[in-house]
C-alpha cells in the first residue's frame, strides 16, 4: 500500500526552528507543514498589516524559510503553512525572495487568499457567538474577521504544482488534510477518508505536544531530552491509517499516552469534531504501539462538512496595565499583602476607573485563588502583581506606576519592579454561510 510522510515543523507562531530543520534534512518527508496561527495571532497580524500593508505575515517566516527551504527543495519536500496570517500574498513574495537568495530559481510559491471577510461581516447582521450580541455593537473597534477555510484551496495549489503553499486562516488540521487528499487523489467529500486525514492533522498540528513536550510531568510522566525534542512525523497509508513517529535519535517520545493526550486536546466532543472539511468522529480511534516511538492510528470516521464556517473576530477592548514587584526573606508574604493593600487603597483615593482589576501574589494565589493556598508553607520569596483593564491608556499606565512607587512608599525590601501596558484585543467568533467565502490561488515562480 502506498504511503506518504508528513512532518510538522511548528505547532505555534513562536515555536523552535531546529526541529523543523531536523525534519527537513533527516525526516525523509514528502510534506513539511508549519501550523503557526491561533485566534489572537491573526488579530495581531491584522494590526501589523494596518500599520504597514507590506506586513501581516508571521514574524518568523523569513527565519523558518531560510532554515528549511534549501533542504526541502533539494529533497523534493513540499511546504504547506498558514504563516501567511493576515497577508498571504505578501508572505508568498517573501518566500520567493528567500528562494532567490538561495539560488532556488523556478520554485513555485502559491498564496491561498480569501479567508479575510472583514468587510463582509461588517455589512451583515451577524451575532457574536460567545455573548449573543450583535456584531454591529463592536462598531469601529473591529480589527479582524477571518474565516476558518478548509483544504480545497491548498489541494488546488498542489494540483497546480506548487512547491510552497502559504495560506491565511486555514484551519489547523486542514493543512494536513490537503496533503493527504492530493497525494492519494481523495475527493474532499469522501467523509470517512477526510475524517481520518483530520485525525492525522489533529495529532500533528501542535508539533512537540504529541512527542512528549506538553505531556511531560517529572516523576509522573518522565520524558527524556526535552531540550532536543523531536517533532512528529505521520506515515500515512492510502486507506487513511497512519503511523505517528519522529526522527530516530531525537528527544522526546511517541507513545499511546502522548498520542491519547493530543487526540483529546481542545476537543469538546470526540464524536463530533467540527472542521471546515468534515465533522470528524474520533470516538472509535484505536492507538497501538508497534515499536519504540511508533504508534499506529486507525478507526477515524467523518460526516458531511458544516454549511457554516467559523469566523475568528478580533476587536479593540481597552487596555491592560500591569505592575509587579518582589519581596523576599522573613515576612515576605506579609509585606507583599501589605503592598497589595496599599495599591488597592491608592486606586480608590485616586479614583482610577478599571473595568476589571486583580491583586495577586504569584506563587501563592495568582492561578487558583486564596482557597487553594490555605495551610501551605510560607515561601521565602513572593512576587506582587496588580493588573487591570481600563478604557484608556492613561489609566492603564497609572496601575504600573502605583506598583513601582512601592519602592519608596511601601513595605520594606521591594525590588525588581516592572510596569507595562498593552492594548486589549478581545477574541470572539461568529458563523458565516460557507458559500459566501471563496478562496483564490495565486502561483508565481521565484
Amino acid at each position: 500500500m502506498r504511503t506518504i510522510r508528513i512532518g510538522c515543523g511548528a505547532g505555534y507562531s513562536g515555536d523552535r526552528i531546529e526541529p523543523a530543520v531536523e525534519l527537513a534534512t533527516r525526516g525523509r518527508l514528502d510534506y513539511l507543514v508549519f501550523e503557526c496561527l491561533a485566534e489572537r495571532t491573526i488579530a495581531l497580524a491584522q494590526q501589523r498589516k494596518g500599520h504597514d500593508p507590506r506586513l501581516g505575515y508571521d514574524p518568523l517566516l523569513i527565519d523558518r524559510m531560510t532554515a528549511v527551504l534549501p533542504a526541502c527543495a533539494q529533497q523534493g519536500v513540499t511546504i504547506i503553512t498558514n504563516m501567511g496570517a493576515a497577508n498571504p500574498a505578501a508572505a508568498a513574495d517573501v518566500v520567493r525572495e528567500v528562494a532567490r537568495t538561495h539560488g532556488l530559481h523556478g520554485l513555485k510559491v502559491a498564496a491561498v487568499i480569501g479567508d479575510d471577510v472583514l468587510e463582509l461581516v461588517r455589512d451583515g447582521h451577524y451575532v457574536i457567538a460567545e455573548t449573543r450580541t450583535p456584531l454591529a455593537a463592536v462598531g469601529g473597534a473591529l480589527v479582524s474577521a477571518n474565516a476558518y477555510v478548509g483544504a480545497s484551496g491548498i489541494v488546488e495549489a498542489l494540483a497546480r504544482g506548487a512547491n510552497v503553499i502559504v495560506t491565511g486562516r486555514a484551519a489547523d488540521p486542514s493543512l494536513f488534510v490537503a496533503a493527504q487528499a492530493h497525494a492519494f487523489g481523495w475527493p474532499l467529500d469522501e467523509w470517512t477518508l477526510v475524517g481520518r486525514a483530520t485525525l492525522v492533522g489533529h495529532l500533528l498540528e501542535c508539533g512537540g505536544q504529541v512527542t512528549g513536550g506538553y505531556f511531560a510531568d517529572p516523576g509522573y510522566k518522565d520524558v527524556e531530552r526535552l531540550a532536543c525534542l523531536g517533532f512528529p512525523i505521520a506515515e500515512v497509508s492510502e486507506d487513511g491509517t497512519a503511523l505517528i513517529t519522529k526522527v530516530p535519535g531525537s528527544g522526546g517520545q511517541v507513545t499511546v499516552a502522548t498520542c491519547t493526550e493530543q487526540l483529546l486536546y481542545e476537543i469538546t466532543d470526540p464524536a463530533s469534531y467540527v472542521t471546515p472539511d468534515v465533522v470528524a468522529d474520533f470516538s472509535g480511534v484505536r492507538l497501538t504501539e508497534i515499536a519504540t516511538d511508533v504508534v499506529k492510528v486507525e478507526g477515524g470516521r467523518g460526516r458531511p462538512r458544516p454549511d457554516m464556517l467559523k469566523v475568528a473576530l478580533g476587536y479593540r477592548d481597552g487596555f491592560i496595565g500591569e505592575g509587579q514587584i518582589s519581596y523576599a526573606g522573613p515576612g515576605a508574604v506579609e509585606r507583599a499583602r501589605l503592598a497589595l493593600a496599599i495599591v488597592a487603597e491608592r486606586m480608590r483615593l485616586t479614583r482610577l476607573e478599571a473595568d476589571e482589576i486583580r491583586y495577586d501574589l504569584i506563587g501563592i494565589d495568582a492561578l487558583h485563588g486564596a482557597a487553594m493556598s490555605n495551610g501551605r508553607a510560607q515561601p521565602y520569596e513572593v512576587r506582587v502583581r496588580v493588573a487591570g483593564r481600563t478604557a484608556t491608556l492613561a489609566d492603564a499606565t497609572r496601575i504600573g506606576s502605583e506598583v513601582e512607587a512601592l519602592y519608596t512608599n511601601g513595605p520594606a525590601g521591594g525590588g525588581g519592579a516592572t510596569a507595562s501596558t498593552r492594548e486589549v484585543l478581545t477574541m470572539a467568533s461568529t458563523l458565516i454561510p460557507r458559500d459566501l467565502v471563496t478562496c483564490q490561488v495565486v502561483i508565481e515562480a521565484a
